[in-house]
């Protein structure tokens, strides 16, 4: 039997849908402008031979996805070969019957694509608006896991819990175009949910935003020991990175060209957790896009090699990063997904797969 070739890592983008001021015009998009263009750059980034598109859920006025689902099966439609995840979708407060008919019928629309990347949520806005309860908030996800994971592998099911009612011998369907939803779980840097994520054996995305990577080895290792002491194969073990990002042709341009934008975004954060202060200084920001961080920002060069310096950390399978923050206009976008493509990913999969 012939062994399987190893390819290198998988190489993808992701967006939140945030709606900011662009600080160079003062415009700002309509939420119906900023879908399209998040289409547009998943439609970009399958033909340009990238391996996975993430849509990420927020309930707000300054995000446009809260319909995740509904955005990735619009970018099914213009898409053949990128893999769709959610990134991430705030299971705790999410029933997850209509989470699985809703990504099982992606799976179906998109042959098999479909992914979901399910997460606590570093916002909670979706907890009073659903009618959850935020003291809730481990409990909820503990439960509506177990039951997804349950979901998953099951065309009827009979199952009891706290937070929802009862299932008897429930028809689950429809059953997805794959075997099984590929399920991740995204870890933001606590120890219990890298724990977690190896116990259930499902894959763990690490949302590394800053600062020096190593010090989230010791989560992957984490991960990867509670894993095997579950019993799951190590190769089902899956690692996945995702940070900012911006590439230009050069390092000092990249920075020069994102750092509006880049302090423009977290200012918005900011101000939407209550803090009166965000704004980053250009020394701070130089800090922050130093060789050693996990600040994606530079030359197609500089990205290479911080990936490579995170894989040769991690062992990680995927990389997705985040290119389209804080009112970058799509033109940029566009630049940067192309980069990726042609300038980053093959010497990654490459270097990778050695």
């Amino acid at each position: 039997m012939q062994k399987e070739k190893k390819t290198g890592i998988e190489i993808g983008l992701y967006t939140l849908g945030d709606i900011c001021v662009d600080p160079h015009t003062g415009q700002t998009v309509s939420a119906g402008q900023r879908i399209k263009e998040i289409m547009a750059a998943a439609t970009l980034a399958d033909e340009a031979g990238l391996d996975v598109f993430g849509v990420g859920e927020h309930h707000r006025l300054d995000y446009a996805t809260s319909a995740v689902p509904v955005v990735l099966a619009a970018i099914a439609q213009k898409t053949k070969r990128i893999k769709l995840t959610s990134t991430t979708t705030v299971l705790s407060t999410v029933d997850p019957v209509r989470l699985f008919e809703d990504f099982a019928t992606l799976d179906l629309l998109s042959e098999g694509r479909a992914e979901i990347m399910a997460g606590r949520g570093a916002f909670i806005e979706s907890f009073p608006l659903f009618g959850y309860d935020i003291n809730d908030y481990d409990a909820l996800f503990s439960e509506n896991i177990d039951l997804f994971l349950k979901l998953n592998e099951n065309e009827r099911i009979t199952w009891d819990g706290h937070f929802r009612s009862s299932l008897k011998n429930a028809e689950i369907a429809p059953r997805p175009f794959q075997n099984q939803i590929p399920v991740w779980i995204g870890v933001g840097g606590t120890p219990e949910s890298a724990a977690r994520a190896g116990r259930l054996g499902v894959g763990m995305a690490l949302a590394i935003l800053g600062g020096d990577p190593v010090r989230f080895k010791p989560l992957v290792e984490l991960y990867r020991n509670a894993g095997i002491a579950a019993g799951h194969d190590l190769e089902k073990l899956k690692v996945g990175v995702t940070g900012h990002g911006y590439i230009s042709k050069t390092t000092q341009q990249a920075k020069d060209e994102f750092y509006p934008y880049y302090s423009n975004y977290w200012s918005n954060v900011n101000r939407q957790r209550g803090m009166t202060s965000g704004k980053i200084s250009k020394s701070d920001f130089e800090h922050m896009t130093g060789p050693d961080t996990a600040l994606f920002v530079g030359s197609p060069q500089q990205i290479v090699e911080k990936i490579l310096r995170q894989h040769e950390l991690f062992g990680h399978q995927r990389f997705m990063a985040q290119i389209d923050i804080g009112g970058i206009p799509f033109k940029k976008i566009a630049e940067g997904i192309e980069l990726l493509a042609t300038e980053v990913a093959p010497i990654v999969r490459r270097e990778t797969s050695k």
